[in-house]
């Protein structure tokens, strides 16, 4: 019995593609867990004119959603930034954890109402329980910069005035203890993402809602 399924026509190197993907599979995320995984083809990290904000969304989105990550560029021609993409040991640990079958799943879409079919601008904000803390995402579909704010309120495996500790899933920085949550500004198509970890409080230090 074959593990994974293939829920579209194929990918391209194009954005607009890379969104209406994301869009149908948003839709299906309640199908997936151990041995049953939701295929939404190929990377394409690396081809065309993908911009590396539009990379660094596509391979997070794709790790997130546990579709089968597999590379469809040429090795030997992918650049540092890309190379770095495609391994973030973040988003390999929660594509990969053991403990933990079920994705993220979205818990707000953003820019339309929740459950929206859209697939210019599909679901926004993402979130997935994993054994070393929550993954959360936020994408900015928008052809501009736009501000993407994250609230522990809103994600569902959080709780509403607590206090977490998080680390930046692209750079790797800790933020420490980090109340209420996070907003910050997010260049077009692309995607920030942060592992919230165990709760802290005043002992360790409180940071400020906005890291």
């Amino acid at each position: 019995m074959a593990s994974s399924w293939r829920m579209s026509g194929d990918i391209t190197a194009e954005w607009s593609r890379i969104m209406v993907l994301l869009n149908m599979n948003s839709f299906l995320m309640n199908y997936n867990d151990f041995w049953s995984h939701s295929d939404a083809d190929m990377l394409e990290v690396g081809n065309g004119d993908l911009t590396e904000e539009e990379n660094r969304s596509h391979f997070a989105l794709w790790a997130a959603m546990k579709s089968p990550l597999i590379i469809g560029t040429e090795l030997d021609k992918l650049s540092e930034a890309n190379i770095a993409i495609l391994k973030n040991k973040y988003l390999l640990a929660f594509h990969q954890d053991d403990v933990h079958g079920k994705p993220a799943t979205p818990y707000k879409w953003g820019v339309n109402p929740d459950w929206t079919f859209n697939a210019t601008n599909p679901a926004e904000y993402w979130s997935g329980a994993s054994s070393n803390g929550v993954l959360v995402l936020a994408l900015n579909s928008l052809d501009v910069t736009a501000k993407r704010e994250i609230k522990w309120s809103e994600v569902p495996q959080l709780e509403a005035g607590a206090s977490y500790k998080v680390e930046d899933i692209w750079s790797g920085k800790k933020l420490g203890c980090v109340k209420e949550g996070i907003s910050k500004d997010v260049v077009s198509h692309d995607t920030i993402g942060f592992l919230v970890g165990q709760k802290c409080g005043k002992a360790h230090g409180l940071r400020s809602r906005y890291a």
